[in-house]
């Protein structure tokens, strides 16, 4: 079994792909894997990552939803490593980020770490996520605020066995996977900003800005999240 498996959804993420895979590249050992999820890009995207002739990236075919979550959920159902780190297409993970949250993995189940907002150009719009969001960890305030930033969290595979299958309503993947730590695993928020979090107008989520979403929406959100959770705890006894 591999030591790492960082897992990346994909599309159409040609501009800023070289720059993030180079900097995650960097951090990971010749054991380790990096998994891609192309759901259908039409831009160069799938050329960029074959011209880097790396054997530590492996490219599958996404699920064709459109929908990012499903696109994650492919990745990890295909990674094989022990220790599994979410990635986004278009940010930049900084130099110490890996040895970091691995020290931290030691002692938890399940790590979110802090990162630095910027444009496109990575220039910074903020220099704390947590501080700009509250974040923190807790059950309750997450199940009602998301807090667990996908791009942001590692965690070993024992969360991931947990959490599968992800229940078919959930709103997104990183709200479930945190809140499944939570409850079973020992989870921690850290203040070291150790990636890029690069927002252009483009992003496949909107995590940094405030929620469009109606109240009725948002409740229902919450509603199924809360269902799968008791329906895991159901199958756990």
């Amino acid at each position: 079994m591999k030591r790492i498996s960082v897992c990346m959804p994909m599309y159409n993420g040609e501009r800023y792909l070289e720059a993030q895979l180079l900097s995650i590249l960097d951090q990971l050992d010749e054991s380790d894997e990096i998994i891609i999820s192309d759901d259908g890009s039409t831009d160069g995207s799938r050329a960029c990552i074959e011209a880097m002739q790396d054997r530590r990236i492996r490219i599958i075919q996404g699920p064709g939803a459109g929908n990012p979550s499903k696109n994650v959920l492919n990745a990890l159902n295909a990674a094989e490593g022990n220790y599994i780190f979410l990635a986004d297409q278009d940010d930049v993970w900084m130099p110490n980020k890996v040895s970091t949250v691995l020290e931290q993995l030691k002692s938890y189940d399940l790590v979110v770490h802090n990162c630095t907002v910027t444009n496109e150009h990575l220039e910074v719009i903020a220099h704390s996520f947590f501080d700009l969001h509250g974040s923190r960890p807790g059950f309750w305030q997450n199940w009602w605020r998301n807090h667990f930033l996908g791009c942001c969290m590692a965690f070993r595979r024992e969360v991931l066995n947990k959490a599968l299958p992800f229940p078919a309503a959930i709103p997104m993947h990183d709200s479930w996977l945190g809140l499944v730590a939570t409850a079973w695993y020992r989870t921690t928020f850290i203040p070291e900003t150790l990636l890029l979090y690069r927002r252009h107008g483009q992003n496949a989520s909107s995590t940094s800005a405030p929620s469009t979403n109606s109240f009725l929406a948002k409740l229902t959100d919450r509603f199924w999240l809360l269902s799968g959770f008791i329906l895991t705890l159901w199958r756990s006894k």
